[in-house]
């Protein structure tokens, strides 16, 4: 199993369950991605990706995306792309 930086989250709304996340590196729908927070590993999909509150497929190097997560996590929390 790989792990590739691709982004670092910025913000996250509580009550709506999404990260924004700055990204360094593509990312798509369905990818397997692990969001670090020091000792903890959260694992999940990517199930949904907006860009200016629009439903995206994929976002690039360089944009800022919201990104629905499965549970809890913060602002400096570490994204990685799982790849097998």
């Amino acid at each position: 199993m790989e792990e590739k930086l691709v982004g670092e989250i910025t913000h996250y709304f509580n009550k709506i369950g999404v990260a924004i996340v700055e990204l360094t590196d593509t990312i798509k729908i369905g990818d397997k991605i692990k969001i670090q927070s020091g000792e903890t590993e959260l694992y999940q999909n990517v199930t949904s990706l907006q860009v200016d509150h629009q439903n995206v497929q994929q976002a690039d190097k360089g944009e800022v995306v919201g990104m629905k997560v499965n549970d809890k996590v913060k602002e400096g929390d570490k994204v990685y792309l799982i790849s097998e």
